[in-house]
């Protein structure tokens, strides 16, 4: 019984924070991946589990932020959701295609990657808004695009790619562009989670119990994201995805 408590308390308390941190930037992943893996559930399963348990987080922060909800200047809202579903679905299906041996070795990769984008977002923002036009909406869909399909496969990181693809659509605002951030990872992750359930991919005894610790997290989040210097938020998350990205390759 203890072990069961324990597993609980890991897998909650995972999913309380990556709520908080996905409201603000993106990378609940850095937490609830390595925490259902601690638990024992397969790493195919332990992303999908862990992206379906923070579903409602997703859900939280855009009601958290639907007052900021603006579409950038010659796109549309709607056009955004149709991006973010076609890339959470090819990617949600290109998960399933993956074994638990090869996604445990893409893992470490990933979750480098991921790091590595959070560490260098404020030099992307600094490149796009210096040498990039301000209104390129081909490249800004394109890349709404790759970050859904990513997002649908592992969201690790997702969120600074998402806001570098609103940049090239002259969204300036941090705000606007995070609320929209928010929006397109609900989307996309409604999408994949579908995917998931119906491919057999989700460990349901462990998504209720996240679920509602990632709501609590995702309105904390939206809220504390307008108040949270985004240096502090940043290097959090780094120093979590670090030691994330360490331990995976050492396992």
């Amino acid at each position: 019984m203890s072990d069961l408590i324990l597993d609980l308390t890991v897998v909650v308390l995972a999913a309380l924070i990556g709520g908080v941190i996905n409201a603000l930037a993106g990378g609940g992943s850095f937490l609830t991946l390595p925490a259902l893996v601690f638990t024992g559930v397969p790493p195919v399963m332990a992303n999908a589990t862990g992206t379906t348990a923070l579903l409602p987080g997703y859900l939280a922060s855009v009601w958290g932020s639907r007052d900021l909800i603006r579409a950038p200047r010659g796109m549309t809202l709607f056009a955004i959701v149709i991006l973010g579903a076609i890339g959470g679905s090819l990617g949600a299906g290109l998960l399933l295609l993956t074994s638990n041996e090869a996604f445990s070795a893409i893992v470490p990769w990933l979750l480098l990657f991921a790091t590595l984008l959070f560490a260098t977002g404020p030099a992307i923002h600094r490149v796009l808004t210096t040498r990039v036009a301000a209104r390129h909406s081909l490249p800004g869909r394109l890349g709404i695009l790759v970050v859904s399909l990513y997002g649908g496969y592992f969201a690790g990181g997702m969120g600074i790619v998402m806001l570098a693809a609103f940049r090239l659509l002259g969204v300036d605002d941090i705000n606007l562009a995070n609320a929209l951030k928010n929006l397109l990872s609900a989307v996309l992750t409604v999408i994949a989670v579908t995917i998931y359930a119906i491919g057999g991919a989700i460990a349901w005894a462990e998504v209720l119990p996240m679920a509602i610790a990632a709501s609590i997290g995702g309105l904390a989040g939206a809220r504390i994201g307008r108040r949270l210097p985004p240096r502090t938020l940043r290097a959090g998350i780094v120093v979590v995805g670090t030691i994330t990205t360490v331990l995976f390759f050492l396992d």
